[in-house]
């Protein structure tokens, strides 16, 4: 993938996904622009497979992806808001 100007590196499959810098990744990067669309495929832990548009980025740095969770759809910001809820505490 072309780096984008506004990020401080490109995407990459396997980079871990992030609401905000510093808290817990809720998935990783499967795959950049499937078919050429402007997207990039992330596997949300406990939710599967599904497209984040590229304009919800904030930044890629340091092996994450950091995306404004507020420009995705109402179904995947709840997928997100879970994606730890089957973690058992302490393991």
């Amino acid at each position: 993938m072309a780096k984008q100007t506004k990020w401080q590196e490109s995407i990459s499959v396997g980079f871990q996904v992030f609401a905000k810098d510093g808290d817990d990744e809720f998935g990783a990067v499967r795959e950049v622009c499937p078919g050429g669309r402007s997207e990039f495929l992330v596997n949300i832990e406990n939710g599967g497979d599904h497209c984040i548009p590229l304009d919800a980025i904030v930044d890629v740095h340091s092996e994450k992806v950091i995306v404004d969770v507020a420009r995705l759809p109402a179904a995947t910001r709840r997928l997100i808001e879970h994606a730890h809820d089957s973690e058992v505490p302490g393991l």
